[in-house]
This record gives structure tokens, sequence and C-alpha cells, in this order.
């Protein structure tokens, strides 16, 4: 006993030590040891230190100081500093605690930031083993945020995160178009890189806005009025929600109360289903490729004392989103695609005899429904007791063209500011060189007002990091079937209000996929190319270089005769038809681009001459379409993006 009460004396000193010699976290989590720090302009650096102490900090033979308020915190800014290092950063605190942060280089900060396409890992790109083998950069440092929500604004990140330089070891997850893009700019700009990636895949761009800039827009005031409710009372902001998305349905459907789906009689329009798991798989169902709401129902006997006590529903996996109901109630909502879902019941929400479960399953991309297993679908009650579901189950198809149910504000993905409040709140005013921006496939639906709320995310985020920050913005590449003749396009209208927003802005610059896009994959592996585009347009628009930023742009469109002449401007080398006489893909259309036909082309210098005879030619159309096939490019192998532009009359003149 004695030995080990030593032993244990011994480890507990060892420890305590440890402790003691630990360095406080006086600094904010973005500054960890490997950072990079903005260059040439002052250094803004925040954290948290006793209340009413002095904070000294020294940097690259500099020192300043500040106090810190009240509550702790304290700002404080160092002079702008040059690109170099390694330095060290040391701050103390008046009453002796001290962080020192070591092999600080100070350069460009890219913040990278968007959906799946800039998640997709170095690892998921094109020639990977080699690209993660020959990685090895010190100068190029990254930094992940981890994805998480809040309904408020956070100070600092839910978990932790850290610089790490580019190795090997480090590289295999990061963001492929955000390494690719650095290492392709200081082949030019020669000077540490620091790599921000913040991104989430199928996250809608409403997510990454804060709620004062959602507000100011002034479109949203129910669903912001449902979130503020959600705040206070998860409970009565989710009750407020079903009602909401009951209002929805019936508008939709036209259903009256108690015909709709989750309360009417099933009838033969129901199906048996035939097994939990993707309903892509159920054989003669003719599911194979259906993204959209399919309705799933059981019934559930129940006595008297069950149906008096408080339960949860269990249902199993689910993909994507659920909207459950039981008893013609709303019981839950859950939008994390693949998560088990599980509802607690309330005294009441059950009766003595047969009870309706109902739950509305939405798709949107690859496989969907209620994946089960059997077993983990069932009635759990307050004493321990549960009651199966595993069956039978029918369910029936909702037509595509009542569209996409709402999503609820609070969520992860397709809700408002929940995911700025954790990922993008937290990085404060640390300094940047400029922002990545690859998003928009979750917001083809909503293709009319995303140039509005890109604009608005400028706007914000150059608010947030105090600073006119240039934005490089990826246009959508191509994905999904070619078609022969001219379709409307969510996914062509998203690249259009991509490239007003840009063209609006005069400090961003589009870069264009079209043409490295992959039909049948949402996620092209060629980041390569893609990254090289991206640095062509920080050597134009950040670095001043004389290059075009994104390859040509429709300037005009006039018309003379029997000819619509569109001219472009940023042509190098002049235009180049590939595989084919003349481009392709090339569109006029009536006013309201309701009747459009392809038409015949032909390019020379800056300009693409198209026949105009036969029919409607007030508006010009360019690779409109999901996955168009286009020829154009000019002599420096940079296509034009998809576009649509308004034709005018010859004697009108250019406007």
């Amino acid at each position: 006993m004695k030995a080990w009460v030593s032993a244990a004396a011994v480890v507990c000193s060892l420890a305590c030590a440890a402790a003691r010699a630990a360095p406080a976290a006086l600094l904010a989590p973005p500054f960890q040891d490997h950072a990079v720090l903005q260059r040439d302009r002052p250094i803004a650096l925040w954290g948290r230190a006793p209340p009413r102490e002095r904070v000294t900090i020294a940097f690259a033979g500099r020192e300043v100081a500040t106090q810190a308020a009240a509550d702790g915190t304290w700002r404080a800014e160092l002079p702008a500093t040059r690109a170099g290092g390694p330095y060290e950063l040391t701050v103390r605190a008046q009453g002796g605690a001290t962080q020192q942060l070591r092999d600080v280089l100070v350069g460009d900060v890219w913040l990278c930031s968007g959906q799946s396409n800039m998640v997709l890992q170095v690892h998921r790109a094109l020639d990977s083993r080699a690209e993660i083998a020959g990685a090895s950069d010190p100068a190029i440092r990254l930094l992940t945020v981890q994805n998480d929500t809040s309904l408020v604004p956070l100070d600092e990140f839910k978990r932790p995160v850290s610089w790490q330089p580019v190795t090997s070891a480090t590289i295999a997850d990061f963001s492929a178009a955000c390494y690719f893009f650095a290492r392709e700019l200081r082949k030019t700009v020669d000077v540490p890189m620091g790599l921000i990636n913040a991104s989430w895949g199928g996250s809608a761009i409403s997510t990454w806005l804060d709620e004062p800039t959602l507000r100011s827009l002034g479109a949203l005031r129910e669903p912001l009025a449902l979130l503020a409710a959600y705040r206070q009372s998860p409970e009565r902001g989710m009750a407020q929600w079903g009602e909401a998305w009951q209002r929805w349905w019936r508008a939709r459907s036209g259903d009256a109360p108690g015909k709709e789906p989750w309360s009417a009689a099933v009838d033969a329009s129901w199906k048996r289903v035939p097994a939990f798991g993707p309903w892509e798989n159920w054989a003669g169902a003719g599911l194979e490729q259906f993204n959209g709401m399919v309705w799933y129902r059981t019934s559930v006997n129940l006595g008297a004392e069950q149906a008096a006590r408080a339960a949860r529903l269990a249902l199993g996996a689910i993909d994507d989103v659920d909207e459950t109901f039981v008893n013609g109630v709303p019981v839950g909502n859950n939008a994390n695609s693949g998560e088990q879902r599980e509802y607690s019941l309330p005294r009441g929400a059950l009766r003595a005899g047969a009870n309706t479960i109902a739950v509305n399953v939405l798709d949107t991309y690859a496989t969907g429904g209620m994946s089960g297993p059997a077993e983990r679908l069932a009635l759990r009650f307050d004493d321990g007791s549960a009651v199966p579901l595993a069956g039978p189950w029918v369910y029936k198809v909702v037509d595509p063209r009542l569209g996409s149910p709402p999503r609820t504000p609070w969520e992860a993905t397709a809700g408002l500011a929940t995911i700025a409040n954790a990922m993008i709140a937290p990085l404060g005013a640390y300094g940047l060189r400029g922002v990545l921006w690859y998003q928009g496939e979750s917001d083809v639906e909503r293709a009319a007002s995303y140039d509005t709320l890109l604009a608005a995310l400028m706007r914000d985020w150059r608010e947030q990091f105090k600073f006119a920050l240039p934005f490089l913005i990826v246009q959508i590449a191509g994905y999904g079937p070619p078609s022969a003749v001219p379709v409307d396009s969510g996914w062509a209208a998203l690249r259009e209000a991509q490239r007003r927003a840009v063209e609006a802005d005069g400090n961003a610059a589009l870069a264009v996929a079209i043409d490295i896009g992959e039909r049948t994959d949402i996620h092209p592996a060629n980041k390569q190319e893609l990254a090289r585009r991206l640095a062509r347009a920080a050597r134009h628009l950040v670095y001043g270089e004389a290059v075009s930023p994104s390859g040509p742009r429709p300037l005009i469109a006039t018309r003379a005769a029997d000819e619509v002449v569109v001219r472009f401007r940023d042509v190098e080398k002049g235009l180049v038809s590939y595989s084919a006489a003349g481009p392709i893909a090339f569109e006029l259309c009536d006013s309201s681009a309701a009747h459009c036909r392809f038409v015949a082309a032909t390019a020379a210098g800056d300009t693409v001459t198209l026949a105009a005879a036969g029919g409607p030619a007030e508006r010009v159309r360019y690779c409109w379409a999901d996955s168009p096939v286009c020829n154009l490019y000019d002599g420096s192998g940079l296509p034009p993006g998809p576009f649509e532009i308004p034709v005018i009359t010859a004697q009108s003149g250019a406007r």
C-alpha cells in the first residue's frame, strides 16, 4: 500500500507539473503553431486573458501592448509585415500567463469555402497517388475547419483546429481545389500560402450567410421568425415548423384537411414496401433514377396502458430528409442523411387502438429511402418496453411536379446562417488575401435568387474580415444528361446567376468549369485544371498581371439583317472552335427565352456570327443545358462560360 501511494504521488506530481508548464491559451483558436499571417497589412490578433490585465505581444522584432476588457477579451494589431519567416509569436499576460507560437510564416492567406466540390479531397482527385506522394512544400500551410453548426455566432470553434505544413502525411484529406490552387499560384507568386478550408458537402448558400444579412434581404421573414422561435424553444419551433410544412403541402397538392397522405385512409394508390433500403433497388418499382419525395406509412395497435405512456419513435436511418407524422400530427424532422431517426412523443400523442405513422422522405441525390434495418424500427416506451415497427409498410411516390418541400431554417446544410455561425464567425477578422468559393449545386432550384445571395455573401464576408476581399467564384461544372434540343435548365440558370454576380461586383472573377465537368459524376476529379484557372483569375484580379481572368466573356450581341454578331472581350489569340467547322451550342430565343432554337455559327477574331433567319432573335444563349457539349475556346485554351444576353439592333448601338 505504501509503495502504491508513493507511486501515485509521483504520478500526480508529474501531472500537476505538466499542467503548470502547459502554456495558457491566450490567443484565439486560428492562431496556432505553423500559422500563416497575412502580409503587407496590419495583423489583427485577439484572444482571452484575465480581466483587466495588460497583454503584450512580440513578433518579428516588434512589440505591442493592449489591455483585456472586463470580460477577459482583448484585441491588438501588429504592424504590417513583409512576407517571410519562420517567426515566433509570444503573448504574455501581466499575471504571468504566456503563449508562444512557433514556425509562423507571413504570406498570403486564402479562405476556401463552398460545398462538396470544394470539400473533395486530394485523395479523390486525378492522379491522387502521385499527388500525395509528391506533396512537400513547407511554405504552404493547411487549416481545416470541422463541420459544425450553431444557432448563434460563435467566438470559437466547437472542435480544435490546427495549422499543418504540406507533406504527404497531411495533404490526402485536404481540399484538392484549394491545395492545387496554391501550388499553381506559387509558380508566379513566391510567398508562403496559408489555406483555410471551411466547406460542407451539400450546403446551400443561405447557411453561409449571417442572420443580419439574411434579414436585410427581406424575402426570408417567415423562416427567420421560425429560426428565432426554435432558438428560444426547440419544441415550440418544431411545432410551428410542422404547421408550416403542412400548409406548404396543402397549397401544392390541393388536399383538404384530413385528406393528406398523413391522415387519409390508405387506398389502392399505396403499394407494399418490398424492403428497407434504397428505393432505387426495388425491382419493378420504376424508381431506379428517382430523386424526389416518397411517402411511407404503417399502423400499430396499442393498448390503453401503452398509449398513455411517453414514448420515442425510432425509424432507423433515412436518406436524405424526413418529415414524420404520428396520428396526423408532425413529430419530427431531420436532414442528416443516413442518420438514425428517433423522435420523442409526449403523453397523448398515441392512442388506444390503431396508430398511424407516416414518413415523408425527400431524396435529392444518389440513393434515397428508409434504410432500416427493420430491427431498429420501434416504439420505445418510458418503462423500457417496446413495440416493433417492422411492418408491413406501404409507400406512395409523390408527383415531382409538386416541387421540393421547404427545409427547416435550423438545418445544417439547407438552413439559415447555421454553418456561418459555427465555421466562419470564429475566424473573426483573420487576415485574408482573398476567397475561393465553389458552391451552387444545392441551389439549382433557387437559381432565380442566387445572384442576390452571392452578392450578399461577398458583402457579408468583406464586412466580417474588414477588408475588400477579392472573390474567385467557380462557375459550376457540367453535370447531368445531355439534350439534343434546347431546354430549360436550372443548372444553366445558376451558372448565369454566378456570371451576373461576378460581372456586377468589380472585385470578383469567374473560373469557368463547364468543360471539365463529368456528365455522370457531380464531383469532377480534374481539380488540377480547375486550380490553374483559379490561379489565373487570382493573377489577374489580385496580383495585377496582364492576363485575362477567365477566358472569353460576352460583351454584346447585335442584329443586322439575318445575322446576330456576338462580340467577346478578354480573347487571347482569337476564337477557335474544336472538332467542328464552327462553334456549336448557340441558341437564339424570343424575348422571354420560352422559345429557343440551335443556330449555325462561325467564329473569327473576337466575334461569333449566328444565322438568325427563320425565327425569333431577341436573346442569345450559349451552352445552356445541365451538361452541354461546347467547343468554343480562345487561343490560350480557355472556354467562354455559359451565358444568356439580350440581342440589340445594330442601329441602337452598344449598351
